[in-house]
């Protein structure tokens, strides 16, 4: 004898969910087809499969963990996968103080990761070097390594990780897969002593 069915008979009202679609790239849609330039659909890959690597060193490490933490989920932005190897990562997330020793291991790291990458400096100390304006702390890791997004405040609070995130995939979303061929951006590299 078949057991009578209690569960699922109706249909789930899916309307509210909240879910949010990611939009298409720009491009031509007609009866069954739909035509963009690859320079779209690969910056919409690329930022929302970001790897990041977080290279934290003092107190803004620890606005960090509370931005991957459940509350703010950095995961929903595309980044579940935090790395700490660097062949693995394109998004260098520097936090905290760096000492002028530790600057060529800034430095390293930045350039075992995979290319394309981005750096995002995270706090005031390595922005700027903070209040340790002193002859060990570097002033800014813009000295070692170029820096594509800023993020202030010390520390800065989860929503500001999450919005210099944010600006890290429109920049990455909007990049020329032949900006990182350009003369301009060479000499930016040669700028910092990178081949």
């Amino acid at each position: 004898m078949a057991r009578p069915v209690r569960f699922n008979i109706k249909e789930k009202d899916t309307s509210n969910w909240g879910i949010n679609m990611v939009e298409a790239p720009e491009g031509f849609t007609g009866e069954g087809f739909f035509t963009t330039s690859l320079d779209r659909v690969v910056g919409l890959a690329r930022s929302k499969s970001l790897w990041p690597l977080p290279f934290a060193t003092s107190c803004c490490g620890i606005e960090f963990m509370a931005t991957m933490g459940s509350h703010y989920d950095l995961a929903r932005f595309g980044s579940e996968r935090v790395g700490f190897s660097p062949r693995q990562c394109d998004l260098l997330m520097v936090m905290g103080t760096i000492a002028k020793k530790m600057g060529p291991v800034v430095k390293q790291v930045y350039l075992q990761m995979a290319e394309p990458r981005w750096v995002m400096a995270v706090g005031a100390c390595a922005s700027s070097g903070g209040i340790f304006d002193t002859y060990s702390v570097l002033q800014g890791i813009d000295q070692v390594v170029p820096v594509d997004v800023y993020v202030p405040g010390c520390p800065p609070r989860p929503e500001a990780i999450l919005d210099g995130f944010m600006k890290i995939q429109d920049l990455v979303h909007h990049e020329s897969l032949r900006r990182r061929n350009s003369a301009k951006y060479t000499a930016l590299l040669e700028s910092y002593g990178i081949q």
